[in-house]
């Protein structure tokens, strides 16, 4: 993995070096970041600091990951929807439930083993043994369109579109309530909730900008069907966002109302656009992914009680 490098701002002021890089690298757990630090390989201006340095504004940071060691994360012959496929990459859509890479306690039954039965090794290496190919994700129960990476050479061509915001991702979501405006834009940065470091929150510490835009597509009183763009790829954006405006997504365990909809089982949310150009000779490709059917037996229920 590459070097994570950033030089302290305000917002970092005061803030110790282990906590300050467990929202910087959000792929660490603030526990294993302490054992690297207690290994001396973070640098703050030059030299190797423990965990309890606290930043000062324009401090330099450098955090230099560890390798990551071969896990027995193995093939596993589980059925993938693609619904493109060359010498350099594949689109799959992505089935609600799947997990995208194996996690601790969570290394089976998820689509990197699936692609390792399908590619072999023909999957890019630039995010590791635990998430070969991936180049975006998108949560468990968000069902839809992923691009899979199958060589470095596309995977940082790829990669480089999705951070020039070139790469156009567009979702279909249902949310609570009846949005005031048939379009609009939500700008709000998002970081790590610091009280719960499992979920996301709009805040301006410690955070990265954040756009998305949607568009109405359907009323029904209660619920809205949205389709939003993203112009930037935080983590649990669009769930973030629609719950700050106001309007969670329906089903959404995390961000959404306590009595919200059960049955969905998570939340209503579907990656049905996905259009970039292709790495290896520059030709613009797009892919549409049709709304599976949870999502919509669901709109289905809406249309008949708003009869």
């Amino acid at each position: 993995m590459e070097d994570i490098c950033f030089t302290a701002d305000e917002a970092f002021e005061g803030v110790r070096i282990d906590k300050a890089l467990s929202l910087v690298a959000e792929d660490f757990t603030r526990s294993h970041i302490q054992s690297i630090l207690n290994e001396k390989a973070v640098f703050v201006n030059g030299k190797a600091v423990s965990k309890s340095y606290k930043l000062t504004v324009g401090d330099t940071v450098v955090f230099t990951p560890p390798e990551l060691k071969a896990l027995n994360v193995e093939a596993e012959d589980i059925p993938l929807d693609i619904v493109y496929e060359d010498d350099d990459l594949l689109i799959v859509n992505k089935p609600r439930g799947m997990v995208v890479h194996p996690a601790p306690g969570n290394y089976t039954g998820t689509l990197v083993n699936a692609l390792m039965f399908h590619c072999g090794d023909r999957l890019s290496g630039i995010n590791g043994v635990i998430r070969p190919g991936i180049v975006h994700r998108i949560d468990k129960d968000t069902s839809g369109l992923l691009i899979v990476a199958k060589n470095d050479f596309a995977h940082e061509k790829l990669a480089a579109q999705i951070k020039e915001h070139s790469f156009t991702r567009r979702y279909m979501a249902v949310v609570h309530g009846n949005l005031k405006n048939d379009t609009g834009t939500i700008d709000a940065p998002i970081g790590r909730n610091p009280n719960d470091r499992k979920k996301m929150c709009v805040t301006d510490k410690n955070s990265r900008n954040a756009l998305s835009h949607y568009e109405v597509i359907e009323r029904f009183g209660n619920f809205t069907l949205v389709r939003v763009t993203l112009e930037t790829g935080r983590t649990h954006q669009i769930r973030v966002h629609m719950a700050y405006i106001g309007h969670p997504v329906a089903g959404d365990p995390v961000y959404g109302p306590r009595n919200g909809v059960s049955s969905l089982n998570g939340q209503c949310l579907h990656a049905e656009f996905i259009g970039f150009d292709h790495p290896r000779d520059g030709r613009y490709i797009e892919f549409l992914s049709d709304l599976p059917d949870y999502f919509k037996a669901f709109l289905k229920t809406l249309k008949k009680t708003n009869n």
